[in-house]
C-alpha cells in the first residue's frame, strides 16, 4: 500500500465514492490506485471548473462529499469559481490537489505555487500530507471537515512522494458530525417577538429549504407568518405536495419594496439579507427602517427541528398548505422564458433535478414551475456563472434514476461547455437547455442600474455575443451530444417533450 492507496481506501471506507478528476503528472499515483479500489467511480472532466462544479452538484444531491482530483495550484485555480459557489452552498467537497514531491518544491519548478494560499479563501480546511503515513489520517480529517455543520470545501494537498512512498496505515472510519438541536431560549425569544409583530417575515436559508423544513415552515405560514427564502438556495424542494414560500427578489429596491412595512425578520439558517451588488445611493442591507431582526437558528442547527419547535410554541396548525399539480396551457407563438417555463412545467417528470444557471431567464421559469410535479431546484448560490452544466453532471451521478435538467445562458454555458463531453461519456440522463440570446443580457441591465449610462460602441461590444454567433448545435454535436435548435414556443414544447420521454444526453438551443 502506498500513500495513494491509503487515500483512496480511506475515502471509499467513508462513503466518498465519486471522484471528478482532471489529473496531471503529479497525480499519476492516485490515478493508478483507482484500479485497485473498485468502489470509487472516477469521472474525467476536461476542465477543472467542470470537476469542481460536478462535485458541488453531487454533494447537494447525495448529502455526502465527492472528491475532486486537481493538478497543483493552477489546476485548483481553474476550478476555484465553482468551489466559490460550493462554499456559498455549504456543500461538502473533498479536494485532492496534487503537488510536487516535497524535496522538489525548493527548486521552484514552473508549476510550483503556494497551493494553501490559493485554496484558503474557499475552504474550511487545508492541510498537506508531507509523508505517506499521514495521507490516510489526514483524508479522514478532511472528510469530517467537509461534512461540517454546515459543509464546505476541504483541501488535501498530496505531494507526489507522499503518494508513491509506502504507507503502513490508512485513515479511520469517521462519523459525520450531526446538526445541533434547536436552542430552547432562541425558540422562546422568537415566539415572543412574533407575538408582538404586526407584519413579520420568516427568511429561510439553504439549510431550511429541504422538504421537512419547508413542511415545518408551512405550519408557520398557516399560522399567519409570511415565509420567504433567500434569493439563491443550494437545493429547494418544490412543486406538487410541497409548501411553496416566496423568494426574496434579486434587485435590492424590489426586495425592499416587497418588505415594505415588515417590522420583524426572523432568520432561519441564513444571515441578514444584503444587496447582491452596491449601487450609487442605494442601501446595502435589505432591512426596512424600523424592522428588527431575530435569529431562530444558525446554519449549524437542524432547521426543520427549529421550525417545528417554533410552530409548536405558537400553537400553529399541524400542517401547512401544499401545492397541487397544475399544468400551464401549452405555449404558443413567441419563444421566451415564460413559454419555456410553461413547457418545462408541463413535461418534466416527478423528481426532476433542475440546475439553474439561466441568469435572466431563470426567474420566469422558476415562477412557471411553482405548481409543477415535485422536483428539486439547485440555484447559483455564489453568483459565479458557469455552474449549470457541471452541477447537472454531479447531480446525475448522485441520482442516476432521476431526470436532470440544466438551464444555462449562452454566455454562462461557454464557461464550462467542456461538460457536455462528460455528460455524453458517462451516459448521463441530462437535458441541457441553452438560452441563446447572443448577449450578456444581465450586464446590459446592470449597466444602467450602476449609473454607468447607455453603452456606446466600445461598451456594447463587451456585452454582445452575436459576432460571431455561437452555434450550440454544432458545438454539442462536436462533443458527441444530440442537439437541436428551436425558434418558436411550439417547437420548444415538442423538443422538450421528446427529451423528457427519451433517456440520455440531449441539448436544446432556444433561439430567443
Amino acid at each position: 500500500m502506498n500513500g495513494a492507496d491509503a487515500l483512496i481506501t480511506t475515502l471509499a471506507d467513508n462513503g466518498v465514492t465519486a471522484c471528478f478528476a482532471n489529473p496531471g503528472t503529479s497525480e499519476m499515483q492516485f490515478v493508478s490506485a483507482l484500479d485497485r479500489e473498485p468502489r470509487m467511480r472516477s469521472v474525467l472532466c476536461l476542465f477543472e471548473g467542470v470537476a469542481t462544479g460536478a462535485a458541488d452538484g453531487y454533494g447537494r444531491m447525495a448529502g455526502k462529499p465527492a472528491c475532486t482530483l486537481l493538478h497543483l495550484g493552477p489546476g485548483y485555480a481553474n476550478g476555484a469559481a465553482n468551489l466559490h459557489n460550493a462554499r456559498r452552498a455549504f456543500t461538502p467537497v473533498v479536494n485532492v490537489i496534487g503537488d510536487h514531491a516535497t524535496y522538489h518544491r525548493d527548486f521552484d519548478a514552473p508549476l510550483n505555487s503556494d497551493i494553501a494560499a490559493l485554496a484558503a479563501p474557499n475552504s474550511v480546511w487545508v492541510k498537506s500530507a508531507e509523508t505517506a503515513d499521514s495521507v490516510g489520517p489526514l483524508a479522514a480529517e478532511a472528510i469530517i471537515a467537509a461534512y461540517g455543520t454546515p459543509g464546505g470545501n476541504a483541501c488535501l494537498v498530496l505531494p507526489a512522494d507522499a503518494a508513491w512512498n509506502e504507507a503502513t496505515v490508512k485513515g479511520p472510519m469517521v462519523t459525520p458530525p450531526a446538526f445541533a438541536a434547536p436552542d430552547a431560549a432562541s425558540v422562546e425569544a422568537v415566539a415572543k417577538a412574533l407575538g408582538g409583530a404586526t407584519k413579520p417575515v420568516l427568511l429561510l436559508g439553504s439549510g431550511a429549504c429541504g422538504e421537512a423544513a419547508l413542511a415545518a415552515a408551512g405550519r408557520l405560514a398557516a399560522h399567519g407568518v409570511r415565509v420567504l427564502t433567500d434569493t439563491f438556495t443550494a437545493r429547494q424542494a418544490r412543486g406538487e405536495g410541497r409548501f411553496r414560500p416566496d423568494k426574496l427578489p434579486y434587485f435590492g429596491e424590489l426586495a425592499l419594496k416587497d418588505l415594505d412595512g415588515v417590522d420583524l425578520i426572523v432568520l432561519v439558517a441564513t444571515q441578514t439579507p444584503v444587496a447582491f451588488f452596491a449601487y450609487p445611493d442605494r442601501p446595502s442591507v435589505l432591512v426596512p427602517e424600523g424592522c428588527s431582526v431575530e435569529t431562530l437558528c444558525g446554519r449549524e442547527v437542524d432547521a426543520a427541528a427549529a421550525l417545528n419547535a417554533l410552530a409548536d410554541a405558537l400553537g400553529a396548525p399541524a400542517a401547512g398548505p401544499v401545492e397541487t399539480y397544475a399544468a400551464p396551457d401549452a405555449p404558443a407563438g413567441r419563444l421566451d422564458a415564460w413559454a419555456i417555463g410553461a413547457a418545462i412545467a408541463r413535461h418534466m417528470p416527478t423528481d426532476t433535478i433542475i440546475s439553474d444557471d439561466a441568469v435572466t431567464a431563470g426567474l420566469p421559469i422558476f415562477t412557471q414551475t411553482k405548481a409543477a410535479r415535485a422536483h428539486d431546484w439547485l440555484s447559483l448560490t455564489g453568483g459565479a456563472i458557469g455552474q449549470g452544466i457541471p452541477l447537472a453532471i454531479g447531480a446525475a451521478v448522485a441520482c442516476p434514476d432521476r431526470k436532470v435538467l440544466a438551464l444555462t445562458g449562452d454566455g454562462a454555458g461557454m464557461y464550462t461547455v467542456q461538460g457536455l463531453w462528460t455528460v455524453v461519456r458517462e451516459k448521463l440522463d441530462v437535458t441541457v437547455v441553452v438560452f441563446a440570446n447572443h448577449a450578456y443580457r444581465i450586464l446590459g441591465i446592470e449597466l444602467g442600474r450602476t449609473g454607468a449610462g447607455n453603452p456606446g460602441p466600445a461598451a456594447a461590444k463587451l456585452l454582445d455575443l452575436g459576432d460571431p454567433r455561437i452555434d450550440w448545435v454544432k458545438l454539442a454535436e462536436g462533443l458527441g451530444m444530440a442537439a437541436e435548435r428551436v425558434a418558436t414556443a411550439e417547437a420548444f414544447e415538442e423538443a422538450f417533450a421528446r427529451a423528457m420521454a427519451t433517456p440520455g444526453p440531449r441539448l436544446i438551443e432556444a433561439a430567443m
